[in-house]
């Protein structure tokens, strides 16, 4: 839910997905890529990061970032730990944390051989979202790890979506809104469109925010990507 604190508006984004999937990479990667406060988004904090010994996130990894061009905007990112038997952590990240989530980016390991798990953990975002996706909160979709071999395709995930109704058909009046689908490296020195990604889903939240009221806008036309909030 959109904080609004001293004249000041905070969004709350949420890396989603399985564990190994590389959320605290991407994370991690997102801040050494705008640190240097060249991009139209930038970290305002250091990253936090509670995790066991081993590396894994033990609870969640967050990071505050301020948009450039509206600096009374910040977001509140987290990534949630995706061992299967975290759900409940997942659940409170999500829905408790600073606030209700505004928006999602679902990061699946694209190596064909997690294809169930990463189902999975979509069918679990789905149930703790109360099938809210799309229509009332924007996600977006990673297909991290497309440097490996043997992977998933865009095609294969869209599929996914369209057996789970999240995905609308161009006559639908929430076409605009289906997730885009990035093939993403995490590893920051081959990193591939991991800014753009968190870019793409930091406007669609404030879009949802600003002229839908916290839902998905329909009554007008927004394919004009130059309507960004950030």
């Amino acid at each position: 839910m959109v904080q609004h604190n001293n004249g000041n508006t905070y969004l709350k984004i949420v890396y989603y997905g399985m564990a190994g999937s590389g959320k605290t990479t991407i994370l991690e990667t997102l801040y050494k890529l705008t640190k240097d406060g060249n991009r139209e988004i930038i970290p305002v904090s250091d990253l936090q990061k509670i995790d066991r010994t081993s590396g894994a996130t033990l609870y969640f990894d967050r990071g505050i970032f301020q948009s450039t061009k509206k600096r009374k905007v910040y977001y509140r990112v987290y990534t949630v730990a995706g061992q299967k038997g975290f759900s409940s952590l997942r659940i409170k990240v999500f829905n408790k944390l600073d606030a209700e989530t505004d928006a999602v980016i679902f990061v699946v390991d694209s190596q064909i051989k997690f294809f169930e798990d990463n189902i999975e953990f979509l069918l679990e975002l789905k149930s703790i979202t109360n099938n809210r996706l799309i229509k009332e909160i924007p996600f977006i979709v990673m297909l991290n790890k497309q440097d490996l071999k043997a992977v998933i395709s865009d095609e294969d995930f869209i599929q996914i979506l369209k057996n789970e109704k999240l995905w609308y058909g161009p006559k639908n009046k929430f076409y605009i809104w289906n997730p885009l689908i990035y093939k993403t490296c995490a590893l920051f020195d081959q990193e591939k469109d991991i800014y753009r990604s968190f870019y793409e889903i930091a406007r669609r939240s404030g879009l949802y925010h600003i002229y839908g009221d916290g839902k998905a806008p329909v009554d007008k036309e927004f394919s004009d990507t130059s309507i960004l909030t950030t």
